[in-house]
């Protein structure tokens, strides 16, 4: 039987959320049934450390070994760059009219703007698009988020589904007028829960690695070291909470170019001995099982795949209450949600999870809970394919109806 040819872009692979997802949906799908290419721009731009670089490359081995064709587009960079973009939307033209794929699906704003643009002009059969997240709030002044939105709103034209990976943020882009709500599917972005809920994970000697002592509060946040994840609120947060509970330490697992500020931050106010900054970490799912919590103060966040890593790992939420987080976190069951940019939010929430341990055992049960099946990886795989399939089958039987008016 031949194959379907599904050909994914995306700007750069690292070892972020949208990365990882695409990665794990043209790994899971079934290659007896696809043929399955992926695009990528050079992950250099990602100033990655050594070990993040070293692990994308190890991903990327595997990728190849179960049949993914890589190609790369040096000129597919995220930041806006005219002459880049001019060249990247010909290459990606040109490749899709040799390759001659029956879907392209585009993954982020900057590959979703640029494939879906090539593969209107190449004639491609189907095309969706996953946004893995906006970039309307929080990230640019107003000028140029009503370009990016009108951007949005007119490549929905050429789009025949628009996957969102939370049931927020398809309303988000609804409410700024991208397309309708028929355009839309609904696709949680998957992680390898069957690996997770069954790991076993050696907490003493963990702890013991970094340094923190067995009866201390163990306070934890992952994610880059960038402004739109509100560290510098918990740090805020965590002079206080420290001074009302003294034992409590906090791990922030993640690189990025505000750490050596974050530092300062935390050493003005007192509180750099109770702060252990990580930096990037292939074995994160082994940092989680330390915490007592996982918080994450985000400003904008299109779903915070480390919320299911975290539940499947029965640890009680703290987290702000924006984009898709509000989908997976439900306030005063598995989690406590509060406003972002709210340093007493955040220690009065981490504060009751401290002093009620009841209430954070039950939490955390209540999370893991939760997480089957829906946020797993394979069913991220088979939801894709389930909606390959039926754009298909519509796409032929819009195409034998015309035949038979003709």
């Amino acid at each position: 039987m031949k194959k379907i040819k599904t050909f994914h872009i995306i700007t750069r692979l690292d070892k972020g959320g949208s990365a990882d997802s695409t990665l794990l949906t043209t790994l899971l799908l079934d290659h007896n049934k696809y043929e399955v290419f992926l695009a990528h721009g050079l992950t250099l731009e990602s100033d990655m450390s050594s070990e993040e670089s070293n692990a994308v490359e190890q991903s990327l081995d595997l990728a190849r070994s179960k049949g993914v064709k890589l190609l790369t587009i040096p000129s597919l960079v995220r930041r806006i760059s005219i002459i880049n973009d001019i060249r990247a939307l010909y290459n990606i033209y040109r490749i899709l009219k040799r390759i001659r794929p029956h879907i392209v699906h585009t993954h982020t704003s900057k590959a979703g703007a640029l494939g879906r643009l090539a593969a209107y002009l190449a004639r491609t059969p189907i095309i969706v698009h996953t946004p893995h997240g906006h970039v309307f709030n929080d990230y640019y002044g107003p000028f140029m988020t009503m370009l990016f939105v009108l951007a949005e709103r007119n490549l929905s034209f050429v789009t025949d589904k628009i996957i969102a990976i939370t049931e927020q943020e398809r309303e988000e882009h609804l409410a700024v007028g991208v397309s309708s709500k028929e355009k839309y599917a609904i696709i949680h972005s998957g992680v390898a829960l069957d690996w997770l809920m069954n790991a076993s994970f050696e907490i003493d000697s963990g702890k013991r690695k970094f340094g923190i002592p067995q009866d201390c509060n163990v306070v934890g946040v992952v994610g880059r070291l960038v402004p739109i994840k509100g560290h510098k609120y918990l740090v805020t947060a965590a002079k206080k909470i420290i001074e009302k509970s003294r034992n409590t330490v906090f791990v922030f697992v993640g690189d990025g170019h505000l750490q050596s500020e974050l530092e300062e931050q935390a050493e003005s106010i007192g509180i750099r001995n109770n702060i252990i900054f990580t930096g990037w970490r292939k074995n994160v799912p082994e940092i989680i099982c330390l915490f007592d919590m996982l918080v994450l103060p985000s400003l904008n966040e299109g779903m915070g795949r480390v919320l299911i890593e975290g539940m499947a790992l029965g640890k009680p939420i703290v987290a702000s209450n924006v984009g898709g987080i509000i989908n997976i976190v439900k306030n005063g069951e598995n989690g406590i949600l509060l406003p972002p940019k709210d340093p007493n939010a955040l220690e009065d929430a981490i504060l009751q999870l401290i002093n009620n341990r009841d209430l954070a055992e039950k939490m955390g049960k209540k999370g893991r809970a939760m997480v089957l099946p829906e946020f797993s990886s394979s069913f991220m795989a088979k939801r894709t394919d389930d909606l390959y399939q039926s754009l298909l089958n519509n796409k032929r039987a819009v195409e034998s109806k015309t035949q038979n008016i003709k």
